[in-house]
């Protein structure tokens, strides 16, 4: 057994080998854990049947939540096999590298996907590309009825799966994990929320990324609780799904919170059976007001597929604090390598030290639970810089030893001079009553350095007020003037990756030629927000070239509003 981790996935599932209990369900089908179990074991024959001698055992999966996923999640777990998550989202070149980096030798999709696959790896082997929904997966699978499960047995080190990162900042990463890592990960997720067999637990973020396999489907194994898929995420379905399979348990990451809160609100929403919902990166308005309009516990935490870092929540913690540091965790100062100082704050609440206090959180007892990126050594080594994990995450503590998070090292500003975190600013926008989804990014100032942007998604029904807006940015005590936008994009929905990350990158690349979406600004630093018009476009541009920084407007995509 390994030192690092006391369990695998394969002991796990296996004590679910005999229980009757409700395992999975979609839609209106439904199997027990026992069953969960026989249909897992039956898949890993197939897979063990189909294994290329003198490769490695990697298998693409592209699906949505479909009962296939888990199913063949359960054939990894028993076998030992690896299963390589491919976003669905993901076409082309793009999606070819992915399959061609992780080196799957089979890939295991639906129809919906399949074309998209011969056409991204053309190449690939029409014998090695499977599809669930064609009558030939049925007949591979029919021989392995009744297969017990493999006699040889996985170790706790044993790769598990390869879970592609979000892509935000080039090419996707395939981050290791292990067998013991997302089965220790995935019971704490139990100790944590206290979850039992009595629970049922929502699935709709897709489970080819961390955040659902960490926090539901593992959990979900680990404590007998019944899995409930939902293809894919959808804000107004969330309720009614909830009711209609007895959901006490479910799980987010990025902006789903946003997006159910910007459903109608009615009085009897708090009628329902959730008790408890866990993620990472909801907005603490968010997780307040949903807490509070669907009766229910939530709890945010902080999280990446590496791990490498982790906290402990403290009782009445304020809203946003991820908690004190667990292990040797510090906020260094990305040059010197030395600890930052404490925030300092003044009477009305603004850091008065925000460039000396916000610094990179480092790891510098080790690597944590990070394994390390598959067929990559370099970003591993640039992650282990010095022996230390560097998450390339910004954040500052407060005297009590609270840390907060300060936003990705590459969401830093510096508007006139003054340096600050997108994080914070997007924070206090999301309080804006009328406001459903915000992010806070630069876009270049055309004398130097940034001016700061913001993309709103507003609520149903809400439109917005240039004057109320600016007022309420000018009352809101803790907002430093530097930090008010100067470009106000008003959008229906914003880029996002298939995990619900806004696609900054994207955003900031368009910048001021946001198509048909509405653009205010202000002109002056506290002057009225107006309509951007083409006319101000065309000035902005001079503005740039008289200053010699036309090169910098190369660099934006300006196809939505070029003739």
């Amino acid at each position: 057994m390994s030192r690092r981790w006391s369990t695998t996935l394969d002991v796990l599932l296996r004590e679910r080998a005999a229980d009757p209990a409700p395992g999975l369900r979609h839609e209106d089908l439904a199997w027990s854990w026992a069953e969960v179990v026989a249909e897992s074991a039956r898949r890993a024959a197939l897979l063990r049947a189909l294994r290329v001698e003198g490769r490695p055992w990697h298998v693409g999966v592209m699906l949505e939540n479909v009962p296939e996923f888990p199913l063949l999640l359960g054939a990894a777990a028993l076998s030992g096999a690896v299963i390589v998550g491919l976003n669905p989202t993901r076409v082309g070149a793009e999606l070819a590298r992915d399959i061609d980096h992780t080196d799957c030798s089979l890939v295991i999709t639906d129809a919906t996907h399949l074309e998209q696959l011969r056409t991204a790896a053309p190449d690939f082997p029409a014998d090695r590309l499977l599809c669930v929904d064609d009558a030939s997966w049925a007949a591979a699978l029919q021989p392995y009825a009744g297969a017990e499960p493999p006699v040889e047995r996985p170790s706790p080190d044993d790769t598990f799966m390869l879970i592609l990162t979000s892509g935000t900042t080039g090419h996707p990463k395939a981050v290791i994990c292990s067998q013991g890592k997302i089965a220790v990960q995935g019971a704490s997720v139990v100790a944590m929320e206290r979850l039992t067999g009595a629970d049922v637990a929502y699935c709709a973020m897709p489970l080819f990324h961390s955040n659902a396999i960490v926090t539901c489907w593992a959990p979900a194994v680990a404590a007998g609780a019944e899995l409930v898929l939902r293809r894919r995420f959808s804000a107004s379905g969330f309720l009614p799904d909830v009711r209609r399979f007895g959901v006490t348990y479910a799980n987010y990451v990025g902006k789903p919170l946003s997006y159910i809160l910007a459903t109608p609100e009615r009085s009897d929403d708090a009628d329902n059976p959730l008790a408890r919902v866990f993620g990472n990166e909801g907005g603490p308005q968010d997780v307040e007001r949903f807490a509070r309009r669907f009766g229910c516990t939530v709890r945010d935490g902080f999280g990446s597929t590496e791990g490498g870092l982790s906290f402990v929540p403290v009782t009445d913690m304020p809203p946003g604090a991820l908690g004190r540091p667990s292990g040797e965790i510090r906020i260094l100062n990305q040059d010197t390598r030395e600890e930052c100082p404490p925030a300092a704050f003044d009477a009305e609440g603004r850091m008065t030290n925000l460039e000396d206090a916000v610094g990179e959180l480092v790891n510098i007892g080790g690597a944590g639970s990070f394994e390390g990126y598959y067929n990559n050594p370099a970003a591993t080594a640039q992650r282990m810089r010095e022996g230390w994990y560097w998450s390339g995450d910004l954040a500052y503590r407060t005297e009590d030893g609270l840390v907060f998070f300060a936003g990705r090292s590459g969401e830093w500003l510096r508007v006139a001079g003054e340096n600050f975190g997108a994080a914070p600013v997007t924070r206090i926008l999301s309080r804006h009553p009328d406001v459903a989804v915000a992010t806070v990014y630069g876009v270049a100032d055309e004398a130097a350095g940034d001016q700061a942007m913001a993309a709103l998604v507003l609520r149903e029904g809400a439109r917005f007020e240039p004057a109320e807006f600016a007022e309420w940015l000018a009352a809101q005590s803790d907002l430093s003037g530097a930090w008010h936008p100067r470009y106000v994009r008003i959008a229906a929905a914003l880029p996002q990756t298939s995990t619900n990350k806004i696609l900054t990158r994207v955003l900031v690349r368009q910048a001021w030629y946001t198509g048909a979406d509405e653009l205010w600004w202000r002109d002056t630093k506290e002057g009225p927000y107006r309509p951007f018009s083409e006319a101000d476009r065309k000035t902005l541009e001079t503005a740039f070239a008289d200053r010699g920084r036309a090169h910098v407007l190369a660099l934006l995509d300006r196809g939505p509003v070029d003739r």
